[in-house]
């Protein structure tokens, strides 16, 4: 190619990229315009919801460089699809969400270390030492990831095809704690380790479809004891590339990536916040002629309901329950839960009116079972409030006026409706907190509230650790 041709090259790709640039300054504006506006159920403006509104926004922009730059299934690696650094979708704080492109039609292992896992077996925790997390599981479907759309109707039935999943009751770990999960359209002849099948043939009712293969590889690390429980450290190898590399990256090939990154923003801000009115009622501007299990109460709770990663609802082994709380100063919220069975994970946590999760390392905003206190009634009892009422079940609004309820029970396998959880909540005084609980319901000082605020700072640097 001689210089001219060359130069005319670099001048057109300059233009390509510019254009792809410019669609996504596009893109982040719409995404911002958000965050003030009615009519994309934006909540009520105030001086803190307008400050957290551009810190989601950010948040998103942090997502969108991974997913559209970094995102290769024939070189994946897990990452964080929420974090610290990007909160959203009323996150769990005891989770690590984690995520990775995949190609159906290939083969590919994910691999890790456990810490002491002898709970996922029904077994006693050792004493001492580091421990897995309480609980891990592992889901593979078809995309996009929940949100990218900015459309409601990928929550249609059958957007998504689910391929399978594993959790930490049925996964098989070595001796020495190593994990192995093969990922593959079949499973080889003889393989009796840890399998989930990528391909599916057509439905019975739409042959048309044709073959589906999996797209994404994901799931959480859900921790109980964030003193002594460790992240799992996890690897994916696309056994098909493993030893190549990719192409160098081209100017058109970099262009659909700004692109996508701009829809990826757009899209998931849009999304959230028309699920959260539609489909949760959390506005209350729609009439829930349906006696809809999704209608957000304040100072309330929904009837406990189920969920599915397939239609973009969560973790498919999860019971819900969600309300909004909406408190004066002197005013606080009391919680009473109960539950059949045993559920591997039980949690309670708050989040602000975007859908974040409060500061839950510096601040008290969540509660897991191991963390909280039940008495020998099996009554979960919890109080939401503004300042500290010297009870250990306390959960921190973190000055948030009005914000989202959301409680979670994990079960292997989901027992019947009729054994779900229940749960009440009821508005009292601030000064009354103390007359709702019983007398063995523990009583903190400062400084023990102090200590478990610690322990709080520490796990979360290590869960988000990069180096």
């Amino acid at each position: 190619m001689n210089e001219s041709s060359s130069a005319d090259h670099v001048e057109k790709h300059k233009a390509e990229l510019k254009e792809a640039f410019d669609a996504l300054i596009n893109d982040l504006q719409q995404a911002r315009d958000i965050i003030d506006s009615p009519d994309c159920f934006a909540p009520a403006a105030t001086s803190r919801v307008l400050a957290e509104g551009y810190r989601y926004l950010a948040g998103f922009i942090h997502h969108g460089v991974e997913r559209a730059f970094f995102e290769d299934p024939d070189f994946p690696a897990f990452r964080n699809a929420l974090s610290i650094f990007n909160k959203s979708t009323i996150d769990n704080p005891d989770a690590i969400y984690f995520y990775a492109p995949i190609d159906g039609r290939k083969h590919y292992r994910v691999q890790g270390r456990l810490e002491d896992c002898r709970h996922w077996h029904g077994e006693e925790r050792s004493g001492r030492g580091a421990t897995a997390p309480q609980y891990m599981i592992f889901e593979v479907s078809t995309g996009p990831l929940s949100g990218d759309t900015g459309d409601l109707r990928e929550l249609t039935p059958g957007f998504r095809t689910g391929f399978g999943t594993l959790d930490s009751s049925r996964l098989q770990v070595g001796e020495n704690g190593e994990l192995e999960l093969l990922l593959a359209p079949e499973k080889p002849a003889g393989y009796t380790g840890n399998f989930i099948c990528t391909h599916k043939p057509p439905p019975s009712g739409d042959p048309e479809v044709g073959d589906r293969y999996a797209q994404y590889v994901s799931g959480r690390q859900l921790f109980y004891d964030w003193e002594r429980e460790e992240p799992v450290a996890l690897t994916i190898t696309s056994l098909d590339e493993a030893g190549h590399h990719p192409p160098a990256l081209t100017p058109g090939r970099a262009a659909d990536q700004l692109r996508r990154m701009g829809s990826i923003i757009h899209g998931q801000m849009r999304f959230w916040l028309h699920f959260y009115d539609v489909v949760l009622n959390c506005n209350g501007t729609h009439e829930n002629t349906r006696g809809s299990p999704y209608f957000m109460p304040v100072n309330s709770y929904n009837q406990p309901n189920a969920a599915s990663s397939d239609t973009g609802g969560g973790m498919s082994t999860n019971i819900y329950a969600g309300g909004l709380f909406d408190l004066a100063e002197d005013e606080a919220l009391y919680i009473e839960a109960r539950y059949h069975g045993d559920p591997v994970y039980v949690s309670a946590h708050l989040g602000n009116l975007w859908g974040e999760s409060p500061d839950y390392a510096n601040h008290q905003s969540s509660l897991n079972l191991q963390q909280m206190y039940m008495g020998e009634d099996g009554v979960q009892r919890w109080v939401v409030a503004h300042r500290d009422p010297g009870v250990q079940n306390w959960l921190d609004t973190t000055g948030l006026p009005r914000g989202y309820l959301s409680h979670r029970w994990a079960y292997p396998e989901l027992p019947d409706k009729a054994d779900w959880p229940t749960i009440t909540a009821k508005k009292i005084k601030f000064d009354e907190i103390s007359h709702h609980f019983p007398p063995d319901m523990p009583r903190l000082t400062a400084q023990e509230r102090g200590e478990a605020i610690a322990v709080r700072q520490l796990h979360v640097q290590r869960r988000y650790r990069v180096f």
